[in-house]
């Protein structure tokens, strides 16, 4: 059996090393239009930074290594230019030589990938605008920043490239600007978790612009559609990716949203004899159900095994992808499994959701940290549809947990359930996904009801509700939320006779638990009580956040 392979990163490599172990005798050939094979896509702005220091710890493997351990020829520098399906050829063009060639197979599989989308806009192509997809990418920005000894960078797109760009460019010495479209940056989250990260770039130096596109980059410079002029040694431009399906369409293969390619469970196209993996390919959401593209190492890497298995006579399946990902923000991580707030509205899907801010590891041990968590599900098949954790420790072992949970089709609820690894420099006897657990049960079971960010502007302050802020004094003196009148838990039994009878009460604290515990209280003497879904760290966060984006000038200064 001949097999091609067109692409040799995640997916490609991936489903060439898999096939092979199935399969000794197959005759496999890689074409990767690159100079390398298997390298670290999400590694690449860490060179930049200079936190990945050698060029070969970029790649996992090379050709040679590649042949050496599975005798598969890969050829890079090789670009497929075209698909003959009815006679089953490639053609090939050897980007060194130019010369051009066809190659036949029995089994095909498109490993594209996506590639960076650049707007049609004046000056895109100028010598100080970069993209970065490829190792060739990395290099070339690491040497002119070298090389020109650059001072300043503007970042375009604030999706995970553009953010972990910008980290590493102000780690490398540069003044950085990094300008978002949409009125937030990663996408992943929603935008009250997001307002954590906004206001971390802008402690590290980082001028951050949002809801502002770009209009021209002429002569160097970057105007914004505001009209306003960002100036720059060097521009990156990190929109996003668009699945690359050139070749998909040549050999007619039927394609979805975006064009990407449509597959099967299987990674099978709609020609039998062709296999398509990774970011060029749509896939299923593994929670709505719905058509997706999710460009994720994990995935690719998933369907190229499972593109080899079926290929070598196998029948495994992909199951979908529910968009699990992580990311590292200077000292802070964000991540994001399942489906956020934005996605179930559009979906239109029910849901309810719980926000809390554990600490790390047990209080009493030093050394521990407050992350925020927002855990969405659905109140009454008690579905996890998704969750965002943003913190300084510990968020990749709770995301991990939580999308373990969607994928074993865990109830909502069983979160409360699970017996996690406890000692107190790593976690509490209740962990904080058991917190959310013991939330959410809470609430399905009627025991709690809730108020939202989204509510607190809205609600009257006519006295038809009470408005209670259950914190200590010198907290409330701190800071808290207009309308809200203090009195602090320890106290609320002694004086509900200051809260008026049957009017409903609505209760906030620092984190959302003592508001809850006061809201136990007053439903056990007849009020009609909301406990606030993540506390007034959680609210002044958020407000601070939006005080923040509309009092900054593109030049970082504050208005005057």
């Amino acid at each position: 059996m001949k097999v091609i392979i067109v692409g040799g990163v995640a997916g490609g490599a991936s489903a060439a090393a898999r096939l092979r172990r199935l399969d000794e005798q197959a005759s496999i050939t890689i074409y990767e239009r690159s100079g390398y094979i298997s390298y670290a896509n999400c590694g690449l702005p860490y060179y930049i930074g200079g936190v990945i220091t050698e060029e070969s710890d970029l790649t996992l493997q090379t050709p040679k290594s590649f042949y050496d351990r599975f005798c598969i020829d890969v050829k890079v520098k090789h670009e497929v230019t075209d698909i003959d399906a009815k006679n089953k050829t490639v053609t090939v063009k050897n980007l060194k030589t130019g010369e051009i060639f066809t190659d036949s197979y029995d089994k095909l599989v498109l490993s594209p990938g996506a590639k960076a989308i650049t707007p049609s806009i004046p000056g895109v192509d100028g010598e100080t605008v970069f993209t970065l997809r490829t190792v060739e990418d990395t290099l070339r920005i690491f040497e002119f920043v070298k090389e020109k000894n650059a001072k300043s960078a503007v970042v375009i797109g604030g999706g995970s490239i553009g953010v972990e760009t910008a980290e590493n460019l102000k780690n490398a010495g540069l003044s950085v600007t990094l300008v978002e479209a949409a009125l937030q940056v990663l996408s992943f989250l929603d935008e009250d978790m997001a307002s954590q990260i906004h206001a971390l770039l802008r402690k590290k130096g980082i001028t951050l612009i949002l809801n502002n596109g770009i209009a021209s980059l002429e002569n160097g410079n970057c105007t914004l559609q505001d009209g306003q002029t960002l100036l720059a040694d060097m521009i990156l431009l990190a929109i996003g990716v668009t699945p690359d399906t050139t070749l998909a369409q040549k050999a007619g293969l039927k394609t979805g949203i975006k064009g990407s390619i449509v597959v099967n469970e299987r990674m099978e196209t709609s020609d039998p004899n062709i296999y398509a993996v990774g970011d060029a390919v749509e896939v299923t959401h593994f929670i709505t159900g719905q058509k997706a593209l999710i460009s994720l190492a994990g995935p690719a890497n998933k369907q190229g095994r499972i593109a080899a298995d079926n290929i070598a006579g196998g029948d495994s399946r992909y199951k979908g992808s529910q968009g699990t990902s992580i990311i590292k923000v200077f000292d802070l991580t964000a991540a994001a499994t399942g489906i956020n707030e934005k996605t179930a509205k559009e979906a239109k899907l029910t849901y309810e959701k719980v926000i809390l801010s554990p600490a790390s590891h047990a209080s009493y041990y030093p050394g521990g940290t407050v992350m925020t968590m927002k855990v969405l599900f659905d109140p009454i098949s008690d579905q996890i549809l998704g969750a965002q954790i943003v913190g300084f420790d510990g968020v990749d072992k709770r995301i991990d947990v939580i999308a373990t949970a969607i994928r074993a089709g865990m109830k909502a609820s069983d979160l409360a359930t699970l017996e996690l690894a406890y000692a107190p420099p790593y976690s509490s006897a209740k962990d904080p996904v058991n917190m959310a657990g013991f939330m959410i049960e809470n609430i399905v079971t009627g025991k709690v009801k809730q108020f939202y960010l989204e509510d607190v502007e809205t609600l009257p302050r006519d006295g038809s509700v009470f408005l209670l802020d259950s914190r200590t004094p010198r907290e409330y003196a701190l800071g808290h939320a207009e309308g809200f009148v203090n009195i602090p838990v320890d106290a609320l039994r002694e004086r509900l006779s200051e809260i008026p009878e049957g009017k409903p009460v609505y209760v906030m604290c620092q984190s959302g638990l003592r508001s809850y515990i006061a809201t136990r209280i007053l439903m056990g003497h007849g009020w009609d009580a909301y406990n606030f879904a993540g506390g007034y760290r959680y609210y002044s966060m958020v407000e601070k956040e939006k005080l923040a984006a509309k009092s900054t000038y593109p030049c970082g200064m504050d208005k005057q």
